[in-house]
């Protein structure tokens, strides 16, 4: 589409540091498998924590919250919707389960994100796996209360053309490797937000089908750390950097690179998290340690001892404790009771 055409991508000469990213993020690609192979109990754990945590960011980046409990409950299936802010979080969860469970078997079509974008949609009571039927906007509310419009999306009666000749460039693209799919990429996701082809939903699937596309070329730490967590946590530099590169955008006169810079930084970071947590386990020395600490991190409210001991199975009770222990003394969590069934807390 936009973003694929000779004047831009004829054009693109990356800069040295968007270069060294990609070397970078491709030599972290590389030593996954070691990972996998010295932690998978620990592995198992960040898995567990990085869905709850991406569907509760990718949600709340879109202004949808619900209690952090019942965050918890939906991700895991315990308990079904009650209002539409958790209905729109259990269909964000569902999809990412699909991706997580079967990324290698989903072919990367116009069919296939309709459907996702109908399981997005299923208990919303909105409008899913239809292209949008009525003109939208990009727009945000100043601080004085007046609304600006930051971009006009792609006409409804041009949407299905659009997203057809986005995805016929891409495959062509990605099957002549001329170009990195770490360049392909974010360049597919900036013209698909830019054409912005669903009613509503579509900055989640922006994100959804980021996390598809970096599975089918290998990229695994999507299913360790979650890429919406660290995008909410930068949410001024996501917006400002989508807003550069999509100005001269219908007239193909805009510029990629903030954005590709962006989203770079975005991979890279997920993967240095990863390796931060694993990369000091040897032969298991400190998974145990690690495990509980992911698992602390991971908890979006208070926990207790009972809430470790289920999150790290492997991990005995006294272990659990002694470390609870260590770290009030190091002044990272405190107590808010006695005993097995006390609440503990996350220092900030």
């Amino acid at each position: 589409m936009k973003s694929f055409e000779k004047e831009i991508l004829g054009s693109l000469q990356l800069p040295h540091q968007l270069v060294s990213m990609i070397r970078q993020i491709g030599e972290c690609k590389g030593r996954q498998e070691l990972y996998q192979q010295q932690a998978p109990e620990m592995l198992e754990n960040l898995r567990r924590i990085a869905v709850i945590q991406s569907a509760e960011s990718s949600n709340r980046l879109e202004g949808i919250i619900a209690e952090p409990k019942r965050i918890r409950e939906l991700v895991e299936g315990k308990t079904t919707p009650k209002n539409r802010s958790e209905a729109e979080i259990a269909g964000y969860r569902d999809v990412l389960n699909t991706l997580h469970s079967n990324s290698q078997n989903i072919p990367f079509n116009e069919r296939v994100i309709l459907q996702l974008h109908r399981d997005l949609m299923k208990y919303s009571g909105k409008e899913g796996g239809k292209w949008k039927s009525v003109r939208n906007e990009i727009s945000e509310i100043r601080p004085n209360g007046t609304k600006q419009i930051r971009f006009i999306p792609v006409e409804p009666l041009q949407t299905p053309d659009y997203m057809r000749r986005l995805h016929q460039r891409f495959d062509e693209l990605l099957k002549e490797q001329s170009f990195d799919p770490l360049v392909l990429i974010p360049l597919y996701i900036l013209d698909f937000l830019c054409i912005h082809p669903f009613l509503d939903g579509n900055g989640r699937m922006a994100r959804l089908l980021t996390v598809l596309l970096l599975y089918h070329q290998g990229y695994e730490v999507v299913r360790y750390i979650s890429l919406e967590r660290i995008v909410e946590h930068t949410r001024d530099s996501y917006y400002d950097t989508l807003y550069r590169s999509s100005q001269g955008w219908h007239e193909v006169r805009h510029t990629v690179l903030p954005w590709m810079e962006y989203f770079l930084s975005t991979i890279l970071s997920a993967y240095q998290e990863f390796e931060s947590r694993l990369g000091k386990i040897s032969a298991g020395h400190g998974s145990k340690t690690d495990m509980v600490i992911n698992a602390i991190d991971g908890f979006v409210q208070d926990f207790s001892l009972a809430d470790l001991e289920r999150a790290c199975p492997t991990v005995g009770r006294d272990w659990i404790r002694k470390l609870l222990q260590r770290l009030k003394t190091e002044g990272k969590v405190e107590a808010l009771g006695k005993g097995r069934y006390s609440k503990w807390r996350k220092i900030q």
